[in-house]
Formats: structure tokens, sequence, C-alpha cells
């Protein structure tokens, strides 16, 4: 009964979200503002999400998807760099997918897959996903050994995989679609 109760919140939660001029969404761990400027073009400055004016809350929350990606694809690849000579591994490919159940991916081909979601994550988190996923280029499995790559990159991993669910707890409630 009470995860029922849970999955019908969530539901119920997920079904009322919006994304609107005005609203804040997530950005590597920060909300920031959804704002209009004039013009036709849509962007982040550091500052704000920016939209034309005169989109519907569904044109906002479709471009915020189209700019989460963007930004997921330079920021987790640019961590990936940073992370694979501290590693001594090379992925044969990185790419931003959609995926709804898994943060990231590694194929049995080295190519990692990262959702773009994840930029929703803050720095850390993002850091342990990177880690974890190239980990697995190494140990294709969760062993101790798998773990024990992690936790040489990544000492404070467990606190990390903590904050990710809590994330994932959030999003849970959030219709991204």
């Amino acid at each position: 009964m009470k995860n029922l109760a849970k999955q019908q919140a969530q539901a119920e939660q997920k079904e009322s979200f919006v994304v609107d001029y005005g609203s804040y969404i997530l950005f590597r761990g920060k909300a920031y503002p959804i704002t209009k400027r004039n013009g036709t073009h849509a962007g982040f400055d550091d500052e704000q999400f920016y939209m034309p004016p005169g989109l519907t809350a569904e044109q906002i929350k479709s471009t915020c998807v189209q700019l989460y990606k963007i930004l997921a694809k330079s920021h987790i690849i640019q961590r990936v760099k940073f992370f694979t000579p501290q590693m001594g591994v090379t992925p044969a490919a990185v790419k931003i997918n959609s995926a709804m159940r898994r943060w990231g991916s590694c194929s049995s081909r080295k190519s990692l897959n990262f959702s773009w979601r994840l930029i929703m994550a803050d720095d850390s988190i993002v850091d342990y996903v990177v880690v974890h996923e190239l980990a697995h280029i190494k140990e294709m499995n969760h062993s101790v050994r798998f773990w024990a790559i992690v936790d040489g990159i990544l000492p404070d991993f467990r606190e990390r995989k903590y904050k990710l669910k809590e994330l994932q707890n959030r999003l849970s409630g959030e219709d991204w679609g």
C-alpha cells in the first residue's frame, strides 16, 4: 500500500509538471529560471535559460530538452576526457542519448552512453557516473574489482551514489518526455 501511494503521488506530480516562462530548471545541480528574450533563439547564458516570447509550455519544455542535450554533450565529454588518463582507459565513443532508466552505460565495444538528463545533476554526481562507466571498460560487472577501480578515483563514491538516487527520486515526479 505504501509503494502504491508513492507511485500514485509520483504519477500525479508528473501529470501536473509544467515547464514555462518563470519556471526554474536544474543544470549541473543548480536551479536556473526560464526567461523571455526578444529574438528567435533560445540558449543558456550561465544565469538563465532564455526563450523567444510566445512559446507554449510544451515548446519551452522541448526547447529545454534540446538545450540540455547540447550542454550535456559538451560537459560530459569534457569530464570523460578529464578522467580517461587517470584511469588508463579510452572509450571507443561517447554519446548522449535519451535513456530514461539509465544514467549511463558501457557496451562490450567500449562505447559509453549517457542520458542527457545527467546534466541536471551536480558536477560530483556527473563525475561519479562518468567514472562508473569508464570503470566498466576494465571490468564489465559490479564485482569487488570494479568497485575498487571506482574507489581508487572517487573514494567518496558511496555519498555520490546516494545523491544520484535523490536526484532520481526528484526526476521521477517530472515529465520530461
